[in-house]
């Protein structure tokens, strides 16, 4: 049989497979065929670095590797970079969670969004520095606005639908 803790990684990766995959099939559906004026938020970055926060010991690093592997594919992308940085951005966020868990949400939220911008640029300057096609700065900018105001409400919602509220050392199960 299966332990509890293993069993709560399992399901827990499971879940945020799911909801990868449905933002990731959601964006792959043309609703609006044309040119977008404002561009959405990129929920796949916020649900990783949510769970990241939130369970770091439900998805592993290599999850996360190949999920954005997948989208990167299937999005058309340069194959692997985002994936490579995102990988990055997340094992920093992974490896600076037990210090950011006592801080207050805006806090955490002003982090994050200084992590996307770090993430987002580097993006940018690999792509220019291969001399690869580059969207609008524009876009990007307001695509990053739109992340980072989503931040707060996916993380509210999933806390409210998955169980993944903010750690604390009063509520964590890990240190029991």
């Amino acid at each position: 049989m299966i332990d509890a803790a293993r069993r709560q990684r399992v399901i827990g990766q499971a879940l945020f497979l799911f909801f990868f995959g449905a933002v990731l099939f959601w964006r792959l559906v043309p609703l609006a065929p044309g040119q977008v004026i404002w561009p959405g938020p990129d929920f796949t970055l916020c649900l990783v670095l949510i769970w990241v926060l939130r369970r770091p010991e439900q998805i592993p690093v290599l999850t996360v590797a190949l999920a954005f592997l997948i989208e990167d594919i299937m999005l058309m992308r340069p194959i692997g970079l985002w994936a490579a940085i995102v990988v990055l951005g997340t094992e920093a966020a992974r490896k600076r969670e037990p210090r950011w868990r006592e801080l207050p949400f805006m806090v955490e939220w002003l982090r994050v969004a200084i992590l996307m911008a770090i993430m987002m640029g580097a993006n940018r300057f690999a792509m220019a520095l291969f001399f690869l096609p580059l969207p609008a700065l524009g876009q990007v900018i307001l695509q990053y606005i739109a992340t980072v105001i989503a931040y707060p409400l996916l993380s509210a919602l999933l806390g409210w639908l998955c169980g993944l509220p903010r750690n604390s050392a009063e509520n964590d199960t890990r240190l029991r």
